[in-house]
């Protein structure tokens, strides 16, 4: 109730009794100044908005199953692309000797990592690394599909059928 009191403004009467006061230097350091300015300017504020004290209705969409579906097959996908330049060379060796599937997917990673490392150790910047690795993650698939067209050999079955252990 005091502090109501003293945050009045002064009435005609009181003014004439006013006399000029010198500024004070601060002693306080600046952080807790700038704290203190914005919790006693949050309420003027929130007075000056009255829209900000009302409550914000968010309408979110349920998402189906059709939209988990296609994110988990966009996650494969990434995951398969990753793993591109290792898988080619898997393929190459599962063309020669037979792998299952389960070795297939750790030797492709095992390389896949190998080559990444490769390029995080000679290329300063992981972020600059990284668009080199998924540079010849593109240049790998485009030779898949080049040789596919080209030869008209079956290369992405192969591969499917090889990282899913249906090949026998």
């Amino acid at each position: 109730m005091s502090e109501e009191n003293q945050n009045e403004l002064p009435s005609v009467d009181q003014t004439e009794n006013v006399q000029p006061v010198e500024p004070v230097q601060d002693v306080e350091p600046a952080a807790s100044v700038e704290t203190a300015i914005n919790e006693e300017a949050a309420p003027e504020y929130v007075q000056q908005n009255p829209d900000m004290t009302q409550p914000q209705i968010i309408v979110q969409r349920e998402r189906g199953f059709a939209h988990y579906v296609g994110f988990a097959l966009l996650c494969v996908l990434c995951i398969c692309f990753f793993f591109m330049p290792g898988i080619a060379i898997t393929y190459g060796v599962s063309c020669i000797v037979d792998l299952t599937g389960a070795a297939a997917w750790i030797f492709s990673s095992i390389l896949s990592v190998v080559a990444w490392l490769f390029f995080k150790i000679k290329i300063k910047g992981f972020k600059k690394s990284f668009y080199w690795y998924i540079g010849l993650c593109v240049l790998v698939l485009a030779i898949l599909v080049t040789i596919q067209v080209i030869t008209e050999h079956n290369i992405f079955a192969g591969i499917i059928a090889l990282l899913t252990g249906a090949k026998a």
